[in-house]
């Protein structure tokens, strides 16, 4: 067993875990339709070209483009109107030299026409001709068969995190089904025989569980399914049967509280008796966060986070966000990120990560970043904050005015 608190730094704790932590991907099958914010498992590859006939882009007239060479207001083209291309079937109406056909958006450009000349530039003489002020070029106002995506191409590789833009383009190409990474189970194993379910009163001593439903949140953001297996009391029996169920049924399971050294501490012995290597870290250079657990037992990956909320969030976007983009087999989400003064001095220890959380206010046009401070078992440090900075190790602080990256929460 690991030596408990040999303090790792946040890079050296993740190495560490990741040298014994071996994500496998799992996939299944769902409708592009239902695929928003999935992961895709496997690369895509179009089916065809798209479009897979000429169209034109504006409401006007499909002409050949060399008979309006020259066209101005005052000497425009006369062209002669031989039909009208009907939307939502194929144009078989051919043009020859002098001809025009109508044309809508969106609609095939007929043979023997490579460009369309907007209606507004254009005036009826009667019903069998139009008058052209202003030359238009070969290809002007048509997309391209293929212009879009050629047939054959790649689309999107494995890991890509699916946006709506991705589930139009997919369907557009006929593509209804794909295959995507099945969300990792997070099993959320709350201690504490102080901590109360939400909808229950509190007694002198007892406090309401919020880090449960703050980590489940959290695991469903990042593409997890969360399962909640209640408040268990400082028992060991209690704790080892509730861990020992949620190692079995989950990827990942997160023990919230029960992590800090003391008489009462269970928790890295009862994930000792989980699998092997067992505990490989416990202690991190961070702050809020020092006193973490991380583990893998027989492939499962084990974290044991301290019972403050701003402890618990710090560390979950540190090391589970990532462990649940590797069983996705997708990188990290893109986190928000902004420029900001800071708007008062911070120290730090050199040595250890400082996580700050910072409000956000405009003054005289330019951003500034406002520490708000409190001790990290407030949930409303959190809640009135809007993001987080973080202060390097081997910083010991940041002057006010200085700029600072905001991660957004």
């Amino acid at each position: 067993m690991t030596e408990l608190f040999t303090v790792h730094t946040p890079p050296a704790a993740w190495a560490r875990f990741t040298a014994h932590f071996h994500p496998q991907v799992r996939s299944e099958w769902i409708a592009t339709a239902d695929a928003l914010d999935r992961v895709l498992a496997a690369s895509l590859v179009s089916p065809q070209d798209l479009p897979d006939f000429p169209r034109a882009t504006v409401d006007g007239y499909a002409v050949a483009a060399a008979d309006t060479y020259g066209a101005t207001p005052g000497l425009p083209a006369f062209l002669a109107v031989v039909g009208e291309a009907p939307m939502g079937v194929a144009a078989t109406l051919a043009i020859g030299p002098g001809e025009a056909v109508l044309v809508h958006t969106g609609g095939m450009m007929p043979p023997g026409a490579d460009a369309v000349v907007m209606v507004e530039n254009t005036q009826r003489v009667d019903d069998a001709n139009i008058e052209v002020f202003g030359a238009v070029a070969e290809g002007q106002h048509v997309i391209q068969v293929g212009e879009d995506i050629r047939g054959g191409q790649a689309i999107l590789a494995p890991g890509h995190h699916l946006r709506p833009q991705d589930i139009g383009g997919l369907l557009a190409l006929g593509i209804t089904e794909i295959a995507v990474a099945v969300p990792p189970v997070v099993g959320i194993v709350s201690t504490g025989d102080e901590v109360v379910a939400p909808d229950q009163p509190v007694h002198p001593g007892q406090v309401r569980d919020i880090n449960s439903y703050t980590l489940t949140a959290l695991a469903t953001r990042a593409g997890a399914r969360a399962i909640r297996y209640g408040i268990v009391p400082d028992d060991r029996a209690a704790l080892a049967a509730a861990a020992a169920r949620a190692v079995q049924e989950c990827d990942i399971v997160v023990f919230s509280a029960g992590s800090s050294v003391s008489y009462r501490d269970m928790t890295a012995d009862i994930i000792e008796g989980l699998g092997k290597p067992g505990v490989l870290v416990h202690g991190v250079s961070v702050k809020p966060g020092k006193p973490t657990i991380l583990a893998v037992c027989d492939g499962k990956a084990i974290f044991g986070l301290p019972g403050n909320p701003v402890s618990a969030m710090v560390i979950f976007d540190l090391f589970i966000t990532p462990t649940i983009c590797a069983l996705l087999g997708a990188a990290a989400s893109p986190q928000t990120r902004v420029t900001a003064r800071l708007a008062r001095n911070l120290a730090s220890d050199t040595g250890r990560e400082d996580y700050i959380q910072v409000r956000l206010e405009t003054r005289d046009g330019e951003l500034w970043a406002v520490p708000v401070l409190g001790k990290s078992n407030l949930i409303y440090t959190l809640v009135n904050a809007e993001g987080t900075i973080k202060i390097p190790l081997d910083s010991n602080g940041v002057r006010a005015g200085e700029s600072v990256t905001v991660v957004m929460h």
